[in-house]
This record gives structure tokens, C-alpha cells and sequence, in this order.
């Protein structure tokens, strides 16, 4: 057990010090807990909720996108919980205090309360972790306060993959929306990575999109590999002229195109259907219009299929068969409405 350094301590407060920890130690009490409870004592203050989400947010940031710097872990309880009881201290926090902070969004805005919820007991866990005497069970005992959510999910309204042909026709000037769209549609890639996409991440056939920003697969630790087509390739080629700092989207202020800007012009258009749908669209006409086995269509949207162990023996992310898919998908895809593409999948 540690005192202090020379000179902040002096040999006598040292000495004055160790004798008092001794006889704590001959008491049969542990001297480094009782010290650290006094140091919790002394600045009460510091174990409230903003100060432990805080502390438990840098500790979880190198698991999160980005070390979460897009603010998407913290934005739940910074908007639903902290302005209520981020000055409460988080060994005072029960459930009646959770239930009748998240009660008027539990039912209109089910998501979000949801994942505030999670974020909370997560922030509880790690003040137990501090040694701080909380109640573990408060979120679950909220929960069921609060009751079942009535709120209803909606799938992101998706575009027919027999009416892509004609929508992807449509986009046919050089601006960066329209050359957005139409590399959103050909590689089924979400739209952050998409928007994000830099060239230094682009190897001839294949874009490389890093860990930090892959989604949707969850512990994922390496890139994720992207086949592009021959259209995919032309259509970057077309953006490059369009370059800055790296981005092949740039915003024409700063930072990259919005998702909004994408929605928007779906939505001018009159379309029910947003960018992210495109996803849905690819992965239907991948079991309807294919024989792509499951493993292979799940890998062409970037989901992880099957269990760790599973997936630790069997290294591969299906590449070269993805590629003939997505050569087919854009041949389909630029051949005009109707026209359905069979194919014998490579991968058998």
C-alpha cells in the first residue's frame, strides 16, 4: 500500500500515516478499502450519475464506432436522463426515479427509451465495479414499472428490387446525390461507411471499409471487404473529380454528404423508400432471383452469420462469390425493369 511521494510527503506524516494503517490491518480490516471509502466519502459529490455515465463512457469508448465520438452512446441519456438526474447520486438512484424519467418517452419514443435504459444499466454496473453500493436490479425493477412498450417497430420502408432498375435510370447526372445513390445500390453497404467512403480504401475490385466504422457486426474486429463491380468502379471514377481531403463525398462545406441529402431526394421524388431500404432491396433479389446460399447473401449486406466458434474455424468472407453477385446484380440493376438474372451460385 502505497502513501504518497516525496517530497508532497513528508517522512514524519509518513511515518504518522503507516502506523495508522498498521493498527487498521492488526484490526483485521483492509487498509486499502477503507482509505478508497474515505476518499468516496470526501467527494460525495463525484458520485453522481453525469459524473459515473461519464467515467463508465470513457472506459467502454475503444469498444465503441469511432471511440464514440459521434456522440451516439451517450445522446439517450444526455437527452432523457441526465437533465432529470445527472446531479443524483448513483447510490440514491431506484426505480421509481428511472420509471418517472423515461415514462414519457417509454411509449412515443420506444427506441430511444430502450437504449437509454441500456446505457443506464450499464453506467450502474460500472459504478458497482467502482465499489459503490448500487442497485443492479433498479433498471429491470423500472422495466417492469414501466410495463411493455406499446410502441410498434416499423421496418425502414424499402424499394421493390424490381422497381431498382427504373430508379437507378433515373440517376443519371454527375452530381455526388446521384453518384451516392447508385454506388449505394450497387454494393448494399450502409449508408455511413458509404457516405464515408475514402479512396485510400479502394484496391482496384475491392473497397476495404475499416473495423471502427463497420456496423452491424457486432464484435467485429477487422475490415470488412466490399467487391465492387465494373459499374461500382465507373461510377467512383465519376466521383473522383468531386475528391477533397480524401472523402470521394465531400459535403460542399465540410465533412461528408448527409444521409439526409439522400433521403431527401427520395423523397422529392415522391418515393416511400429510403436509401437504407436499398439493403432489403438487394438482399430480396438475392433469394428470389438467385441460388446464393445464406451465408454468402447475409455476407453481400454485411451481417455476421453463425456462432464465434463457428466463425473461427471457418476464415473467409466469401469474396470471389460475392463478386460474381455483385457483377450479376449490377448487370441486372442497369438492364432495365424486368429483366430477372438466374445464376448458379460459384461458392458450391
Amino acid at each position: 500500500m502505497g502513501l504518497g511521494g516525496f517530497p508532497t510527503l513528508g517522512l514524519a506524516e509518513a511515518r504518522k500515516l503507516a502506523q495508522r494503517w498498521r493498527k487498521v490491518a492488526a484490526e483485521g480490516r483492509d487498509p486499502v478499502k477503507e482509505r478508497e471509502a474515505e476518499a468516496r466519502a470526501a467527494r460525495r459529490e463525484d458520485i453522481s450519475l453525469s459524473v459515473i455515465t461519464a467515467d463508465a463512457f470513457e472506459a467502454r469508448k475503444a469498444e465503441l464506432k469511432g471511440d464514440g465520438k459521434a456522440g451516439r452512446w451517450l445522446s439517450p441519456l444526455e437527452r432523457h436522463v441526465l437533465p432529470k438526474l445527472g446531479k443524483v447520486p448513483v447510490t440514491d438512484l431506484d426505480q421509481r426515479d428511472i420509471r418517472d424519467t423515461l415514462a414519457p418517452i417509454w411509449h412515443t419514443k420506444a427506441e430511444t427509451a430502450s437504449k437509454a435504459m441500456s446505457r443506464l444499466s450499464i453506467v450502474m454496473k460500472h459504478a458497482a465495479a467502482l465499489g459503490l453500493d448500487v442497485d443492479l436490479q433498479a433498471t429491470d425493477k423500472a422495466k417492469a414499472l414501466l410495463g411493455k412498450s406499446r410502441h410498434v417497430r416499423k421496418n425502414i420502408p424499402a424499394m421493390n428490387w424490381r422497381d431498382v432498375p427504373e430508379f437507378y435510370a433515373s440517376l443519371e447526372e454527375p452530381t455526388l446525390t446521384h453518384l451516392a445513390l447508385r454506388l449505394l445500390i450497387l454494393t448494399g453497404v450502409r449508408s455511413t461507411p458509404l457516405r464515408e467512403i475514402r479512396l485510400d480504401q479502394i484496391d482496384d475490385d475491392v473497397w476495404t471499409i475499416p473495423a471502427d466504422v463497420v456496423k452491424g457486426r457486432k464484435g467485429a474486429t477487422e475490415p470488412f471487404r466490399v467487391p465492387l463491380s465494373r459499374e461500382a468502379r465507373r461510377i467512383i471514377d465519376l466521383a473522383r473529380p468531386h475528391t477533397r481531403n480524401g472523402f470521394l463525398f465531400p459535403n460542399t462545406r465540410r465533412g461528408v454528404i448527409s444521409d439526409m441529402t439522400l433521403s431527401r431526394h427520395m423523397e422529392r421524388r415522391g418515393l416511400e423508400a429510403r436509401p437504407h431500404g436499398f439493403r432489403t432491396s438487394l438482399r430480396t433479389w438475392l433469394a428470389e432471383a438467385t441460388d446464393a446460399p445464406h451465408e454468402v447473401a447475409e455476407t453481400m449486406i454485411g451481417h455476421v452469420v453463425d456462432g464465434s466458434v463457428v466463425r473461427a474455424y471457418r476464415r473467409t468472407d466469401y469474396l470471389e462469390p460475392r463478386q460474381a453477385l455483385v457483377e450479376c446484380w449490377a448487370a441486372y440493376v442497369t438492364g432495365g425493369a424486368g429483366q430477372v438474372v438466374q445464376l448458379t451460385s460459384t461458392s458450391k
